[in-house]
């Protein structure tokens, strides 16, 4: 079994989300008392977030690189970050470590692709939602992606950090998000990407007539494969 690294703290909710599915997918995959061997690095949010509204990208970068050595040097076989919004800098992690970056946007796009769709849409931060790293990405992959109107942006961020990112789970904002899945479809899109962690504590695919592409669902059953493959 491969040793996966990860860094977190971006939230402590999505770390946490993503130690447990690492370690019941081991057990549900190799029974007994198998767990998986990870190594964390985690960041303050509220140093990355501050530094992320002051567009610090360089910032943002030294920490998450710093952190990414850390768990390479405490024998970590690849790397996961556990956050949608900061692979903004994954390429200028990858090129400070020697082990591989497990990107998102490729788990996420190789996903939709083996669902055959054509077009998918886009939720999570309002950041990651009106920059283009993210999408481009997943684009690459020969996907279209489209994202909501601007005039969600704000609602969806609030919902994410005024809420989940604290472990407020509202009914009001499930009603609101699966009513913007509704008019995503009407535009186009063929499946939802929830992306960022926070959001598959609000939305299942019970609640949504499209396919749902759940980013740290599939980030960690990628991770499983290449770590006991």
């Amino acid at each position: 079994m491969q040793t996966i690294g990860l860094i977190g703290g971006m939230s402590w909710e999505s770390s946490a989300a993503y130690y447990e599915l690492l370690n019941r997918g081991v057990e549900e995959r190799l029974g007994g008392l198998h767990s998986a061997k990870t190594v964390m690095a985690s960041v303050e949010f509220a140093e990355v977030t501050a530094m992320q509204e002051a567009e610090d990208w360089d910032g943002v970068a030294r920490v998450l690189t710093a952190a990414g050595q850390s768990v390479e040097r405490a024998g970590a076989d690849f790397l996961m970050l556990c956050t949608t919004t900061f692979h903004r800098v994954a390429e200028q992690v990858q090129a400070a470590i020697d082990i591989p970056l497990l990107h998102l946007g490729d788990v996420v796009a190789q996903a939709g692709k083996e669902k055959d769709l054509e077009a998918v849409a886009l939720l999570g931060t309002k950041f990651a939602m009106s920059r283009t790293f993210f999408t481009d990405r997943i684009a690459s992959h020969g996907l279209d992606v489209l994202v909501p109107d601007e005039s969600h942006h704000d609602e969806l961020n609030r919902i994410i950090y005024d809420e989940l990112v604290h472990g407020k789970v509202l009914d009001s904002s499930r009603r609101q998000v699966v009513s913007l899945i509704s008019e995503l479809w009407d535009a186009g899109a063929g499946g939802i990407i929830l992306g960022c962690s926070e959001l598959e504590l609000l939305v299942k695919q019970a609640d949504s007539e499209l396919p749902v592409l759940p980013c740290t669902t599939l980030h960690v059953e990628a991770a499983l494969d290449r770590a006991l493959g």
